[in-house]
């Protein structure tokens, strides 16, 4: 289940008020990419896109955290009865069913790490999850991003970035083209798209 479109928004904007940042933007742009490239796909719902980009990060309403978010988003999104937006809160950060190339702190309690490790074994990804996972990696909180300029931001604020998810990531761009026919950057209008 999903919310409808507008308590989509209205529940981001909530978020942003209890942890204000350039996530709520992100957010946004990831929502605008997904919708774009749903549209063009055979099979995919753009406004289903569109709600899921939005709520992926959810969980940064409780707080700056990095593993954590997963989790908080996902018991988040559960507790409202939206269950496919709580499984994109998992699977945005999980190109695999583990935790190997999750990329920033491990600051989840041994409760949620427990969680997040289980849904993952249990879940089987589709494409709203790819989806999800792809435009997390072309959006920024400004606007759309070449997709390893995105990750090359990513590699410097964290010192790291798997090159095994980085190699995902040009393949899921690879895939959508593939179903969209076209080029991922013209489909979400890389060079002109603006929240202003």
């Amino acid at each position: 289940m999903l919310p409808t479109r507008a308590e989509a928004e209205r529940l981001l904007t909530e978020a942003e008020q209890c942890n204000p940042g350039p996530w709520g933007n992100h957010s946004r742009v990831a929502a605008h990419c997904a919708e774009r490239i749903a549209a063009c796909c055979q099979g995919m719902d753009p406004d289903k896109a569109y709600i899921l980009g939005l709520l992926h990060d959810i969980g940064r309403k409780f707080g700056v955290r990095h593993l954590g978010h997963v989790s908080d988003g996902y018991s988040y999104m559960l507790s409202l009865g939206y269950d496919e937006a709580a499984k994109v809160c998992l699977t945005h950060s999980f190109h695999r069913p583990c935790l190997d190339d999750y990329i920033g702190r491990f600051d989840t309690t041994a409760e949620e790490l427990e969680l997040i490790r289980e849904q993952l074994a249990k879940t089987q990804l589709d494409d709203y999850d790819r989806l999800i996972q792809l435009c997390d990696a072309l959006a920024g909180s400004e606007g759309v991003l070449d997709i390893e300029e995105r990750m090359n931001d990513v590699k410097r604020r964290y010192g790291t970035y798997p090159q095994r998810k980085w190699d995902d990531n040009i393949r899921l761009k690879a895939y959508f083209e593939a179903n969209a026919h076209r080029d991922i950057y013209a489909v979400v209008e890389k060079d002109t798209f603006s929240l202003e």
